[in-house]
């Protein structure tokens, strides 16, 4: 275990997915979301599989025992992928960033439902005021009206990255069953495997010929996020969850600087306090998950027997 290596790719892996955002809001809509996900996916392979031969690692990452259980996860997984590039040219890049941290709150009611985990009061009460902050900063799109005009295109957009997060968050619930029987060599290859093949149901959707500019960001923004999937799926070889995770919360500070910069988009104080609490309320989650799992560890070093 080596922590600080471990929070330092995480975060390598924020900024680089950050990018991967920026370059496919920066198309502006000009390519069908199904299409921007064929590149993204398409273009992550080799450097997910150049990854895995230089671990040696690339016959167990193309082995899996439960191929169905990739395939659910890679609809839930794209479903979630398309719903937020559709998003990007529709809404500020923070918005779109602060709805989407609705996931891992989710994630904690889906893995009640469908895994039997037990949720306890704090949990609940976490997650209900993650979801507060959710609708707080969602409240000026639902109700049409953004800066005292009507405007139903980012209503629009608020709606499909709060779906996106919903299918996130089931994607995760796979994952989580994925994990006890599968390496996750193979859930990160064959996600971007599926999540190609799934894009390709929207060719007959008014697919386009990019131009070469947008074609080479596409590429770009593809490469970008199978590095950013390679620093991801590393950074937990070197530290607890716990330990980094709450790093992603990073991508907010990112998502300010590069909307203000590049995109010259003011966040409004409704957005910055909703995603406050969203924040704060995942960062309770994080907090709880690792004394809980610090419980559990002394509870096996008591009951180990002594020599």
């Amino acid at each position: 275990m080596n922590p600080l290596f471990g929070i330092s790719l995480k975060v390598c892996s924020v900024v680089v997915f950050m990018a991967m955002a920026a370059l496919i809001k920066s198309t502006d809509g000009a390519v069908p979301a199904g299409e921007v996900v064929f590149f993204r996916s398409a273009f992550a392979i080799p450097v997910i599989l150049v990854w895995l031969i230089w671990r040696g690692q690339l016959r167990e990452g193309l082995y899996s025992r439960n191929p169905l259980g990739h395939v659910w996860r890679g609809l839930c997984g794209t479903s979630a992928m398309g719903l937020g590039f559709a998003a990007l040219p529709l809404l500020p890049l923070p918005e779109v960033t602060a709805i989407g941290y609705a996931a891992p709150l989710l994630t904690v009611i889906f893995a009640a439902m469908f895994l039997g985990e037990e949720v306890r009061a704090f949990r609940i009460a976490t997650v209900a005021l993650g979801l507060i902050g959710v609708l707080i900063i969602l409240s000026p799109r639902l109700s049409g009206v953004s800066d005292g005009a009507i405007d139903n295109g980012q209503a629009f957009g608020a709606m499909l990255v709060l779906t996106g997060a919903v299918f996130s968050a089931l994607a995760q619930v796979f994952v989580r069953k994925l994990v006890t029987g599968e390496k996750v060599t193979a859930i990160v290859f064959y996600f971007s495997m599926t999540a190609t093949v799934i894009s390709l149901v929207t060719l007959p959707f008014g697919w386009v010929v990019p131009t070469a500019g947008t074609a080479a960001i596409l590429v770009l923004a593809g490469l970008l996020g199978g590095v950013g999937q390679v620093l991801l799926t590393s950074s937990y070889r070197y530290a607890p969850a716990s330990v980094v995770a709450p790093f992603e919360y990073a991508s907010m500070v990112l998502a300010l600087l590069v909307g203000y910069f590049v995109f010259s988009e003011v966040p409004t104080a409704v957005v910055l306090g909703g995603a406050a609490i969203v924040v704060a309320a995942g960062m309770l989650i994080i907090w709880r998950e690792r004394q809980l799992g610090l419980e559990r560890a002394r509870q096996r070093q008591s009951m180990t027997p002594q020599g």
